[in-house]
């Protein structure tokens, strides 16, 4: 049964389950470790679920800067009290990968800004906070069941603007959008590969990288689809 869990002891919990071991892992696949504790992704999960939503709670877990402590929040947070301001707010806060990710898939998706947010911060120019933009279009493809194509169709001319962005967390979440959009369905998969071959066609290491990586699984899915049968 959920109970109510304030910031402090959910702090304690985090801190409790500190492992050393972990940061260094962590390390490894390129998140930051600054104010880490190394606790595994399956404990905080499960905390969540023992903790009532509360907007509150969210904020002073948030305001903590440990790093664990922002994945919580994003958790536990109250989406009907999340605000554009709390999400620009947030968005620049982000400093790896993984929050930023975690923050996308877990809370920002789910809010009835998050088209409007995801075009926006695809033009952003802090690193994480255009990493968000196209974290939240991956997101969307899944969450959003119900949008109509051109929804999606409206990401692609930002994919294509974004594409010879050098940098590492902003060029694979490119990519990861524009893959992410293509298997959707068949009609935006067609679209996903002209938008790659477009991409392609950039004097640019960054935009090839992604154009390479997204057709190679574009076109290999788009071989095996199933074909329908005609009446």
């Amino acid at each position: 049964m959920k109970t109510t869990i304030d910031a402090a002891e959910l702090l304690a919990r985090l801190r409790a389950r500190a492992n050393p071991a972990n940061v260094a892992g962590m390390a490894r696949y390129g998140i930051n470790t600054r104010n880490a504790l190394g606790v595994p992704m399956p404990f905080m999960r499960a905390l969540a679920k023992q903790t009532l939503r509360d907007h509150a709670t969210a904020a002073a877990l948030w305001e903590s800067g440990v790093h664990e402590a922002r994945i919580l929040a994003t958790l536990i947070e109250e989406p009907v009290r999340v605000t554009s301001r709390q999400m620009d707010r947030w968005a620049r806060d982000f400093d790896s990968w993984d929050v930023c990710d975690q923050a996308c898939a877990n809370l920002f998706r789910y809010l009835p800004c998050a088209f409007a947010k995801a075009a926006e911060w695809a033009r952003a120019k802090p690193e994480f906070v255009r990493r968000a933009g196209f974290s939240l279009m991956a997101g969307l493809v899944v969450k959003a069941k119900t949008a109509p194509d051109t929804d999606f169709e409206a990401f692609l001319p930002l994919i294509v603007e974004s594409s010879t962005d050098p940098r590492n967390m902003v060029k694979k979440a490119v990519n990861w959008a524009l893959r992410a959009i293509g298997k959707r369905n068949p009609a935006l998969q067609r679209k996903a590969i002209r938008t790659a071959e477009s991409i392609y066609r950039i004097d640019s290491p960054s935009a090839r990288w992604i154009a390479s990586d997204a057709l190679r699984e574009l076109r290999a899915a788009s071989r095996t689809a199933p074909s329908r049968s005609r009446l």
